[in-house]
């Protein structure tokens, strides 16, 4: 699987702390080699979110994607459930 960052993901990126940071790192590793890890819990997404599909980084923490393609995801989105859902 590729892995893109929409500009909207990095900037939120960007203000996580550093620990959060190396968490999300780690997942992406892992959804680059194995999408559906159970540890991702990766799921459809409802709501202004329909059509994508989150990740879990932390007990808290979510990455939204967006599949682009067969083997694309474009990561758009990394925050709490709070602020990505609400």
């Amino acid at each position: 699987m590729k892995v893109k960052l929409h500009s909207n993901f990095e900037k939120q990126f960007a203000k996580l702390r550093m620990n959060e940071k190396k968490q999300a790192k780690d997942r992406l590793v892992r959804f680059v080699s194995e999408p559906f890890s159970p540890e991702l819990r990766n799921h459809p997404l409802k709501g202004k979110y329909l059509g994508y599909r989150s990740i879990n980084i932390t007990g808290d923490l979510r990455a939204v994607y967006k599949n682009a393609g067969k083997d694309e995801a474009v990561f758009v989105a990394i925050g709490s459930h709070i602020e990505l859902y609400s």
